[in-house]
């Protein structure tokens, strides 16, 4: 990869808004250039997604979110793959990770009730063939994510006056 691509995903990485016209500018290339550059990035699947973050505790919307520790025997000639694949195609999956320590897959999911994600454990993802056991964790408040602060705290910066 050029040191070019990775200027720009490093830019798109900190804020995906930023315009072609801005990134040209930022490094001194040509608006031609850059889009190129980006179009071969989104060919290629490098770039896949331009996501937005959003605090969802300040939307009125009821969500439940969890983190799943997910044993599984691995399959002969496929190892882990495919089972997380089967796993990753359930539209409430929104990440699944093969990790190293006591279990093999992390699986991340959001759903709109608590009775909805039990569902999804139990009828779902624990009848796959392979997998040996799952621990399910919750996600209680979010503090900081993709590297923000997500409730950041103002500090008033006016002289104290005394009496």
């Amino acid at each position: 990869m050029q040191k070019m691509e990775m200027h720009i995903l490093e830019i798109l990485t900190d804020d995906a808004r930023t315009s072609v016209g801005q990134i040209a500018a930022m490094l001194g290339l040509s608006e031609d250039a850059v889009q190129a550059a980006i179009a071969g990035l989104e060919e290629q699947r490098i770039i896949l997604k331009y996501p937005a973050l959003i605090n969802w505790e300040k939307v009125d919307v009821e969500e439940v979110e969890a983190l799943i520790e997910v044993r599984v025997t691995p399959e002969r000639d496929h190892g882990f793959d495919a089972i997380a694949e089967q796993i990753y195609r359930f539209e409430e999956v929104r990440n699944v990770y093969l990790m190293s320590g006591g279990y093999d897959l992390l699986v991340m999911l959001k759903s709109s009730s608590l009775k909805k994600l039990a569902l999804f454990v139990a009828q779902k993802l624990s009848t796959i063939d392979g997998v040996l056991s799952t621990a399910t964790h919750f996600v209680l408040k979010r503090y900081k994510s993709e590297g923000v602060i997500l409730d950041e705290k103002t500090e008033d910066r006016r002289l104290k006056v005394s009496p």
